[in-house]
């Protein structure tokens, strides 16, 4: 005997809305983005439709026009790709902050830091990275504009990119 799944109309209604929020997030993308996750070609058109609307109204009946069209395509691997899209943001954030880290620990006068980052990047050059914290220290020292923090700031970044690439 085949039961059939019953479905309240309450459940109905969160799944539907559930479906709008993902299809805001889709929204919110960049078009570069959006390439990447391979969408069919009508739920592509309503995103980029979506996005020259200015009536508080047509953006509301778009996006629940958003919300039909995906209730009927597997979403799983467009929560997939969204949800890497927001763990790639959360790790570029993270390796800022702990390269913002590392710059403020370098100009505290850290020393230690500075000989590990020269241990753990090999292609570091040690006269530069050591000329861009003096000049950043003395800059501290004149209260003068951050130039140096900023260059040495960049300068951890490459240190870092080389190391991913």
């Amino acid at each position: 005997m085949d039961e059939e799944r019953i479905i309240s109309r309450t459940q109905k209604k969160q799944e539907a809305t559930a479906l709008q929020k993902t299809g805001e997030k889709l929204v919110a993308l960049s078009d570069e983005q959006l390439k990447k996750m391979d969408l069919p070609s009508i739920l592509e058109m309503a995103i980029k439709d979506i996005r020259s609307m200015k009536s508080h109204g047509a953006r509301r009946r778009q996006m629940q026009y958003i919300g039909l069209l995906m209730r009927k395509l597997d979403i799983t691997p467009i929560e997939h790709a969204l949800l890497a899209i927001e763990q790639g943001a959360y790790g570029e954030a993270r390796a800022f902050h702990r390269i913002e880290h590392w710059r403020d620990r370098l100009l505290a006068g850290d020393d230690q830091l500075l000989q590990e980052i020269l241990g753990t990047h090999p292609n570091a050059d040690r006269q530069r990275l050591g000329q861009l914290v003096r000049n950043a220290r003395k800059e501290i020292e004149k209260k003068s504009s951050p130039k140096s923090a900023r260059n040495l700031f960049r300068y951890l970044k490459e240190l870092t990119d080389a190391c991913k690439a």
